[in-house]
C-alpha cells in the first residue's frame, strides 16, 4: 500500500514539474497585453479589393455591412486593410497613403471603423518592400510602430515579402516589430 501511495504522489509531482515547466516556457514567449487570447476574427481586405479596388470608400462599406449583419456579435471585430494602402515614405521616414484611395488619411479611415465598434487592422511587410512592391517595414520598425499606434491601428499583419527566408532571420525580424510595437503602450494584435 505504500509503495502504491508513493508512486501515485511521485506521479502527482512529476504532473505539478511538467506544468509549471511548461507554463513558464510558453509564457516566455508570449506578450502580455492581453492580446491573442483567441483567433483574431474579422475581414481582410485582400480577396475583394487586392490592389485595385482598395479605398476609404470601399473599407468604410465593409466596415458597414459589418455591423448591418450584426458580425461583431459573433466575434467578428477587425476590418483589415491588406497590401497597396502605401505609397512612399515621407522625409521623416514615415509610411505614405495612397491619397487618391485615402484622401483623409488612415487615422481619418481607423476612426470610422472605431466609430461603427470595430477594430481596425492594417498590412505591412518584414521586408524592404511588400508584396506589391510597396514600401516594406524593414530598418523602419519603429517608426512604422509608432505610427500606427498614432493613427489608432489594433492589428497588424506582417508579410513576409522582399525579406530574408532564413528561420534564424525571419524570427529576428518579425521579433523587431513585435518589440516596437508592444513598446508602443498601445494594444496591437500582431
Amino acid at each position: 500500500m505504500k509503495k502504491k501511495q508513493f508512486y501515485f504522489g511521485m506521479l502527482f509531482i512529476r504532473e505539478i514539474v511538467v506544468f509549471f515547466c511548461c507554463f513558464f516556457v510558453f509564457s516566455s514567449y508570449s506578450i502580455d497585453n492581453g492580446l491573442g487570447r483567441t483567433p483574431a476574427m474579422g475581414y481582410n481586405t485582400w480577396n475583394d479589393f487586392r490592389c485595385a479596388g482598395i479605398s476609404a470608400d470601399n473599407v468604410k462599406k465593409v466596415a458597414d455591412q459589418m455591423v448591418k449583419l450584426n458580425l461583431p456579435k459573433f466575434g467578428y471585430e477587425y476590418l483589415n486593410i491588406d497590401d497597396c494602402w502605401a505609397v512612399s515614405r515621407d522625409s521623416n521616414g514615415i509610411v505614405v497613403a495612397n491619397k487618391t484611395a485615402f484622401p483623409d488619411g488612415i487615422k481619418a479611415l481607423a476612426d470610422y471603423v472605431h466609430s461603427k465598434g470595430l477594430k481596425f487592422g492594417i498590412y505591412t511587410d518584414r521586408g524592404s518592400e511588400t508584396c506589391a512592391g510597396r514600401p516594406g517595414s524593414e530598418g523602419f520598425e519603429e517608426i512604422d510602430a509608432n505610427t500606427y499606434a498614432e493613427w489608432g491601428v489594433d492589428y497588424v499583419k506582417e508579410d513576409s515579402c522582399h525579406a530574408a527566408i532564413s528561420p534564424e532571420e525571419s524570427f529576428k525580424q518579425y521579433g523587431i516589430m513585435r518589440d516596437a510595437l508592444n513598446k508602443t503602450g498601445r494594444p496591437i494584435y500582431f
